[in-house]
Order: C-alpha cells, then sequence, then structure tokens
C-alpha cells in the first residue's frame, strides 16, 4: 500500500479515538514495524502528537491528531472522494476500457476508499462486473469490512 494511504488510515483511526500502537496496527491493518514508520513520519511533520502519561501500570503512550493532521486528513478523504465519483462516472457512460484503465492506476486507493466507506460497496462490484475483473485482485479480503 503507498505511503499515502497509511498515512491516511492511521490518522483516521487516531481520529475516530483508537490512540494506542496495538489498536491503530489491528484497526488499520498495518503490520507494526510498517506502523513504527508510518508514526515516525506524521509526528516529524506535525500531523500527530505523541505522549507519555505515567499511571499505574508504568508509562502509557497516548498518540492525538493535531488539527493540521485533521485537515490534512480532511483533503486527503476529499481526494478518495473524487476519484470514486471519477470511477462511477467511467461506469455510468459505460466506457469499459477507460474504466479498466482507471482501476489499475488507482488501486492504491481502494483500501482508503473502504476503510472511510467513500465507496458503495454494491456500486464497487458493478463496477468490477462491467469491467470484467475480480475484486480479489485488488482488495484483499482481510481488508474488506466486516460488518
Amino acid at each position: 500500500m503507498e505511503e499515502e494511504s497509511k498515512e491516511s488510515i492511521v490518522l483516521g483511526t487516531i481520529k475516530a479515538g483508537i490512540k494506542s500502537f496495538d489498536r491503530i496496527s489491528k484497526v488499520g491493518n498495518i503490520p507494526t514495524d510498517e506502523l513504527e514508520n508510518v508514526l515516525e513520519k506524521l509526528e516529524s511533520r506535525t500531523l500527530i502528537l505523541v505522549s507519555e502519561k505515567k499511571g499505574f501500570l508504568g508509562i502509557k503512550i497516548q498518540i492525538n491528531i493535531t488539527e493540521k493532521g485533521e485537515k490534512y486528513l480532511a483533503s486527503q478523504i476529499q481526494e478518495l472522494k473524487e476519484r470514486w465519483r471519477q470511477m462511477v462516472q467511467l461506469y455510468e457512460i459505460e466506457d469499459k476500457q477507460n474504466l479498466q484503465k482507471y482501476i489499475d492506476e488507482n488501486k492504491i486507493f481502494f483500501k482508503p476508499m473502504i476503510f472511510f466507506r467513500v465507496l458503495d460497496l454494491t456500486m464497487f462490484s458493478k463496477i468490477f462486473n462491467m469491467a470484467e475483473l475480480t475484486m480479489a485482485d485488488y482488495v484483499s479480503p482481510k481488508d474488506m469490512p466486516q460488518d
């Protein structure tokens, strides 16, 4: 997955109130070694704030999204919505060749589109049927919503 997509998913997870490393890794479906790198980059860009709190069980690390991080996340979600809108337009005008090309060029955005519920799964399925493509070749089953 492209780094920008991982960053957006991590920011979205944190914004949703999940602030511990293990839970961010699990909810975002990002391996811990990759998550460490993403968090370091987000912190260096001041998109998140990492703080330590002392408790009965020792030091607890808490991760919060900054105002700058929220603005960045909002712009990323808006971009995902625009990409989804363009894909739907290609489907609606039945431009199969350009739809297949667009899907191939934008496959790295499907996981965050699903994560942020930007796309409609029924329409997503119809788009792939028209393009004569298999969703499993583009989206891992573990990335599909479980609810």
